[in-house]
């Protein structure tokens, strides 16, 4: 007898012994045994006991497995070989500056690594060449859009360690190489000997920076020699009360100073290989964010841009291209119907497991409206299950009843589906499905359903950025991309006259990037104006938000701090009870009550058990992670 095939879902992960082996290697290098290391399909990110590497597909290729090596390589070489101390009491305060000079540093740590393991090379060639593709700096032909930093880190690979410039890269290099080589060769020059040590190394990169014109003449005096050399200068000649007290209170500045050197210290231990160079001075945030902190917003921008009425420093560069739509309006009815029509056909596979789920919800909806009585009272209405008492005992008072008032509440359900480029394929597909299933469900039992969705209008900025660009490239402008949220059913509109939308979310083309702090405060404003006593929103999303042209231009977690900021606000300030499903991502970082799914096929049913529970009288506020059985 054949065998049988084994089941997808029941095949070994073939990269398993991979992974074994680069996390092994990674704390090999970096000199950390206790450095964790995952693979995971959020951005790469480096802190100080965690090493996030991008996942890789049940197939990879031999590139795919370069460019995971790469990434492995630049982490543990910067836990290796990098000071963040050092590194930030020497970053110039310019941002421009600042990022020259983390590219230049996290160069430097890459190219140690190429000279004393040459095997690193093409991983790491591999790695920048797969990174600034996905920049979209392959075929830049405008310096406003080829960050100087990214061509500075570049050219002193080549000449320190002979990494070539990537072919994603030569365009954006071959902009700025003239201007670096004339301003600032003989400087640039000069790294080459000092990057075995990096004060050395900080020191000659701040001849680098001048030359470029990125710090001044008057700014050149390293930071970190001039605080020594004030601490050593002011040591007044007292008596010797006066110097018992002037160590005192030098002792609790010393104190105070080293904690605080401390704390940015540990928060430096941090490196986003994704954008190493851009994003190095707000690694810190992403460290505080990685462990489940709240994170600390950057400084507010002094000019331009708009802001969110409650927020304390997030803006909004410009709202003019934003959009609030419905869905229908985004797509033509013949195409909506064919869209319509390929969900129904996906909605039969799972006819029996959505039915069941269904009708589970349905009855615990239900017996929380069932009427209920008091019966033997002295008042109220006429027990006709007493009439006989009435007769035989007219002295009887106790032949009335009265009706107890129900628990359940009028209640209205906001279902905030995340509209983003990773969410393609199984995961939407899901999604729309429990979203149709729940309209369908709660109206039956009398609730009201909201299903919205956010994305946005383009990939990297659209019309936004290039209104940024137009105005010059101010500095921190917040939010550069154009917004885009999309009513897929009103709370008020029929699920029959509403069910061809759903359809849309199948659309390709649609899913692009997401903006969830402020899709977040959409979907709470549109519920705050219900009139229903119970509002619940429901989140069902795949991880943090992504927006690659704000990323670029702000603090490197500008979007995730921003969002961490509405949930707290949700949570802590408003009547309403959010609860939130991540699609194979823990979002319970972010979210008190939420779930995570290792599947999609799970969705469903972690939608309506949630959502039962949220009906549970006074059920308190609680995180929770739903693993796949």
């Amino acid at each position: 007898m054949a065998t049988p095939p084994r089941s997808k879902a029941n095949k070994p992960d073939q990269t398993q012994v991979f992974k074994s082996a680069m996390g092994a290697t990674v704390r090999a290098i970096g000199g950390k045994a206790d450095l964790e290391v995952s693979f995971t399909a959020d951005r790469p990110l480096l802190t100080s006991d965690k090493a996030r590497l991008a996942n890789l597909p049940r197939l990879p290729t031999k590139r795919d497995i370069a460019i995971a090596r790469g990434q492995g390589d630049a982490m543990a070489m910067r836990l290796a070989s990098h000071d963040p101390e050092a590194h930030r009491k020497r970053a110039p305060m310019d941002p421009q500056a600042r990022a020259a000079f983390d590219a230049l540093e996290q160069a430097r740590v890459e190219s140690l690594g190429v000279i004393r393991m040459p095997g690193m090379g093409a991983n790491i060639h591999e790695m920048l060449d797969d990174r600034l593709f996905r920049s979209n700096f392959a075929e830049v032909a405008d310096k406003g859009d080829a960050p100087l930093a990214e061509a500075l880190g570049l050219i002193l690979r080549e000449r320190l360690a002979g990494v070539a410039v990537p072919p994603s890269g030569h365009a954006l290099v071959d902009l700025w190489r003239d201007e670096i080589e004339n301003k600032a060769g003989s400087s640039l020059e000069a790294l080459l000997g000092t990057y075995e040590d990096q004060e050395d190394f900080s020191r000659a990169v701040r001849n680098v920076l001048r030359d470029l014109n990125l710090i001044a003449e008057s700014d050149m005096q390293d930071p970190a020699d001039g605080e020594e050399g004030e601490s050593e200068d002011n040591q007044p000649e007292q008596a010797q009360g006066a110097d018992q007290a002037q160590e005192q209170g030098d002792g609790e500045n010393e104190q105070s100073e080293s904690e605080e050197d401390q704390q940015a210290g540990d928060s430096e231990d941090t490196g986003d290989v994704e954008g190493m160079e851009a994003d190095m001075a707000d690694a810190d945030e992403d460290a505080e964010a990685e462990a489940g902190e709240d994170a600390p917003m950057p400084p507010p921008a002094k000019d331009g841009g708009e802001r969110l009425s409650n927020q304390f420093n997030y803006k909004v560069f410009t709202q003019k291209y934003d959009e609030i739509i419905k869905a229908a309006e985004l797509c033509p009815p013949d195409e909506l119907d064919q869209l319509r029509a390929l969900l129904d056909k996906q909605l039969e596979n799972l006819a029996g497991a959505v039915a069941r789920l269904a009708n589970k919800l349905q009855r615990r909806l239900m017996a929380k409206q069932n009427r209920s009585w008091q019966f033997d009272l002295e008042e109220g209405l006429l027990d006709t299950a007493r009439l006989t008492r009435v007769v035989t005992d007219p002295l009887q008072a106790l032949s009335f009843k009265v009706e107890n008032d129900t628990d359940f509440r009028d209640t209205v359900v906001t279902l905030l589906i995340d509209n983003s480029g990773s969410m393609r394929g199984r995961p939407i597909t899901i999604a729309a499905i429990c979203g149709d299933i729940l309209a369908r469900t709660l109206e039956r039992c009398g609730v009201k359903v909201e299903i919205l969705g956010f994305t946005t209008r383009a990939w990297k900025g659209g019309k936004s950025r290039e209104a940024w660009l137009e105005a010059g490239r101010p500095p921190n402008p917040g939010r550069v991309n154009d917004i885009r949220h999309i009513i897929y059913k009103a709370a008020d509109e029929p699920w029959r006259h509403a069910r061809r939308n759903l359809g849309l979310m199948m659309r390709e083309g649609l899913l692009k990037e997401n903006i969830d702090g402020e899709a977040l405060e959409w979907a709470r404003k549109r519920l705050m104006a219900r009139p229903e006593q119970r509002r619940i929103l429901m989140v069902i999303s795949d991880g943090a938000p992504v927006d690659d042209s704000t990323q670029s231009v702000n603090a490197g977690n500008y979007l995730e701090a921003h969002l961490r900021q509405v949930i707290e606000d949700i949570e802590t300030r408003s009547p309403i009870q959010l609860v939130a499903v991540g699609i194979g991502h823990d979002v319970t970082r972010y979210y008190r009550r939420a779930v995570t799914l290792l599947d999609a096929e799970e969705l469903g049913g972690a939608l309506t058990d949630e959502l039962a529970a949220l009906f549970d009288e006074e059920m308190p506020a609680q995180t929770r992670r739903r693993a796949r059985g």
